[in-house]
Parts: C-alpha cells; structure tokens; sequence
C-alpha cells in the first residue's frame, strides 16, 4: 500500500490515514462482511459492516470477528426507516404491536407471485425464516453497537439521534445516510458527527437527486459538519470531484464489490465485472424503497406483474426468500447484488487493499498534476 498523503480533517475524526469509508452494504447476504471492513481498515481507511438484516446475535459475531482481522477503526451500517421505528420514545418502550413478519400482513397475491416465481425459475423453497424486521428487531441491533462499541455507528436509513449521546459516552462517533438536504438538516440537529450525502447515482437505496447536484447543496446546508460524498465513487477521479463540492470523504460501496473479500458469490462478482453504466436498475421491488442494483429477472417480472410494491419492511420480507434461494442456487440473473451506476469502471476480480490503493494513487495523481486537458483561465 502506498504511504502517499491524502489527508482531510475527516481523517482525524476517525483516526484514520485516508478519507475513504467502506459503503455498509447490507442485504440478504451482506458484501460488506468482516474480511471487506477489516481489509478497508488495515489499508487506511474506514471498513463499515453491512449489518442491515443480521439478526443481532449474527451482528456480535461479525464484530468481534473484525476485531479479530483488524487493530483499526471500524464501523456498523444498521438501518433505522422511520415507518417501523416512529420515533426514540416508542422505539425504547417496545412499542406493543404485530410482527411485521406475519404472513398475514403480506397480501396472499403477493405471495402467490413470489411462490410461482421461484418455481417458474427452478428456485428451492425457503428453508430459513427472515428476520423480524420490526422495532424490537433494531433495538435489539442498536444495543448489539451500543455494549460492543465499534469507533462508528451510521444509519443507513432513518435518524439515530435517540442514540447519540450513549454512543458519545462510548467514544463513538455516530453518521446518518441521507438523500435530501431536508434529512440532513435533521439528523444534525440530532447531533450527528457527520453524514453521508448519497446520491441517485449509487447502490442499495439512495436519492432522487444526483450525486453531483445532491453534495454541494448538502455542504451547504449542514456546515461545519463533515459531509460524505456517496453514489458512484469508483476511482480517485470520483474521489477529488467530491472534494472539490466541499465533502471532507467519501463513502465506497460498488467499488468493492469485486474484491476477493467481499461477502458475495463468485457469480455475482462476475456480473459486477461484465456490467456497464447501463445494467443497473432502480426500483421498489426489492425492499418497498427506491433502490438500485444490477438488472435482474425478480425486478423484471415483478414490475411486469402490476403488482405495487409493499412498505418496506413487508416487501423485503417478500423477497427475502426468493433471493436467499437464488444466492443457495448460483443465481446471479436472480439476485445479482446492488451497484451503483459506476459499476462499469470494475474491470476484474482483485483483492480490496489492491482497489484501494488505486483509489489513493488516482486520487493523489489528479490533485497532483491537474485534469487531463489543458484549462486556462485569468
């Protein structure tokens, strides 16, 4: 690994030698697992653990097993979305109410699809139960980070502000994503120590609005907050582009899905490789909100159905089953994995610090030596 300087005050909020943070890419299975966070980590930057749907005693393990790969700061990526989890005072009470898994909450036409799907494409039936995606289910997650004490904590959807100040007390440092400059504007009244501005661009759930136009207006809004610049950061290109709008860092996630460390199938890493700007797609289907990944046969069919998408969690809950199915079966045209729109830049399967040291390098050579055109100006 290079000992090139990239420095920003991000750096010294995290301890860390360069302003690169691993995406907390979350899902069915989790490419952002101990050996991608600690790779990250020991390369310089901030690996983020995808810990959306691990159940809790899952997210201990992961944890600890990092700790184990790693002397280095690391964080966890949980998701907070405010239809479950309606505020901190109905969340720490244990709000009473239905597990939002219940199959009854699921509208039998929507199962029938699902059932006739995985049967139509040859997939074998479920045989694990989802995770009770519901306020128990993330207090239960939140208390997980809170007694193991990672150096961060981000939400990747929703407002962790109920938690801020015993993460505080824990020496942790506590990040929201948003797609807005009105989430922003929240989650740092909420006392964030910094947040994460993703744009259209990237992977997973992200924004309406671009990355280009989203991080500046979000610089703006929030200041003197750091802000991270996220969606389609591939390379040192995208690295330099979103300090030059002002963000202190960037948050990765596409860049290292083909990485020999990243917790996917080998056929899901091809397809990130043979992929293009063009083989992405944003839809509900896969967990009720708008998210991207690779184009895939469930997100065809489903939107071809007229079928309407669930709330989330109840059509994360839906799918659940279809794509543990497909990653069992190899199924890559099934469940490809998230991407963002940058994805095309991946051109071969490499270990995570070889990718991040390229994202150094670049990032350094272009604030080295300029754009590769002349500009004049007076």
């Amino acid at each position: 690994m290079s000992r090139r300087r990239l420095h920003t005050p991000l750096c010294d909020l995290f301890d860390i030698e360069y302003p690169i943070l691993l995406a907390g890419m979350g899902g069915v299975v989790s490419p952002s697992g101990p050996e991608l966070a600690a790779a990250v980590s020991n390369a310089g930057g901030l690996g983020v653990l995808g810990g959306a749907f691990l159940p809790p005693e899952e997210l201990a393990e992961w944890i600890e097993r990092t700790r184990a790969l790693t002397d280095r700061p690391f964080g966890v990526d949980t998701l907070l979305p405010m239809n479950v989890l309606q505020g901190p005072q109905k969340f720490l009470a244990h709000a009473a109410g239905k597990i939002l898994r219940a199959e009854h909450l699921i509208p039998r036409k929507h199962r029938k699809f699902a059932d006739a799907f995985r049967k139509r494409h040859g997939l074998p039936d479920p045989d694990v139960d989802p995770p009770a995606f519901d306020m128990k289910f993330m207090e239960q997650q939140i208390e997980v980070v809170l007694d193991l004490k990672p150096a961060v904590y981000v939400a990747g959807l929703g407002d962790p502000g109920f938690m801020v100040e015993r993460a505080h007390g824990s020496g942790m440092k506590v990040g929201s994503v948003i797609g807005a400059t009105r989430h922003a504007t929240r989650v740092k009244q909420s006392g964030v120590d910094f947040v994460v501005a993703q744009g259209h661009d990237g992977g997973g759930h992200n924004s309406k609005v671009g990355t280009l136009a989203l991080v500046p207006q979000v610089v703006d809004a929030v200041a003197p907050i750091p802000i991270l610049g996220a969606g389609a950061i591939m390379d040192g290109r995208g690295i330099v582009a979103c300090l030059a709008l002002g963000a202190q860092g960037v948050w990765c996630g596409s860049a290292f899905l083909a990485t020999d460390e990243a917790n996917l199938t080998l056929a899901q890493k091809q397809a990130m490789v043979t992929s293009d700007e063009s083989g992405t797609v944003v839809s509900k289907s896969m967990t009720g909100k708008p998210a991207r990944a690779l184009k895939n046969l469930w997100v065809d069919e489903f939107e071809a159905s007229g079928l309407d998408p669930l709330p989330m969690p109840l059509q994360a809950y839906l799918t659940y089953d279809v794509y543990a199915a497909a990653d069992r079966a190899g199924r890559a045209d099934i469940s490809p994995g998230g991407a963002g729109q940058g994805v095309g830049l991946v051109e071969a399967i490499r270990p995570a610090a070889d990718v991040f040291s390229d994202l150094v390098e670049e990032a350094c050579d272009v604030l080295a030596t300029g754009l590769r055109h002349s500009v004049s100006w007076s």
